[in-house]
């Protein structure tokens, strides 16, 4: 699977709640570029969540993309997802395009990728980008506490991420699914 440097998204769902969030760090080679981005967003009215990792331009596009398959196929997300993972792999513009998403609604949460892949977690959570394993060890080993709700874990996990990994910062963007 292929990191990208400069960025760490982090998707949970716990107690029938859905928090996604990503720091915002650019970074070209060893350089910050900027500090504050953004690489979370809401879409289709809040119904979905979208996070990327990679490339701003390439991610930009791919959000484009889905936003077009989520209006072909309204309120399916499995739908959408897997048909932009076709387009990823089999269209030669696509396929070239180096970025991950993270997307998620009430009901599922999936990892693309930009070979067309396709996954979905067995324990709810999901993470991208350079700091992403840090960020998924810390998620899981938080997610059995009682006292913390999905975005409680998300902002901690992208907290120890950012501590960790030289690419992640942390300028965090938090976004949630009510139950």
């Amino acid at each position: 699977m292929t990191t990208f440097h400069g960025t760490t998204i982090l998707c949970v769902r716990k107690d029938g709640r859905v928090a996604l969030g990503g720091d915002g760090q650019v970074t070209i080679g060893d350089t910050v570029m900027k500090a504050t981005a953004t690489k979370v967003r809401s879409l289709k009215n809040g119904r979905v969540l979208a996070g990327f990792a990679g490339s701003v331009a390439d991610a930009i596009t791919l959000f484009e993309k889905f936003e077009e398959k989520l209006d072909r196929y309204p309120g399916n997300l499995s739908r959408a997802s897997v048909e932009l993972a076709k387009d990823w792999r089999s269209d030669k513009v696509l396929r070239r395009l180096e970025a991950m998403l993270l997307l998620a609604d009430q009901e599922r949460s999936y990892m693309l990728s930009g070979s067309g892949e396709l996954f979905e977690p067995d324990d709810g959570v999901l993470a991208v980008g350079s700091g992403g394993n840090y960020a998924i060890a810390a998620a899981r080993a938080l997610l059995p506490d009682p006292s913390k709700n999905a975005r409680d874990i998300v902002q901690r996990s992208l907290e120890i991420a950012a501590d960790i990994c030289v690419f992640t910062n942390k300028y965090l963007t938090i976004l949630e699914l009510p139950a």
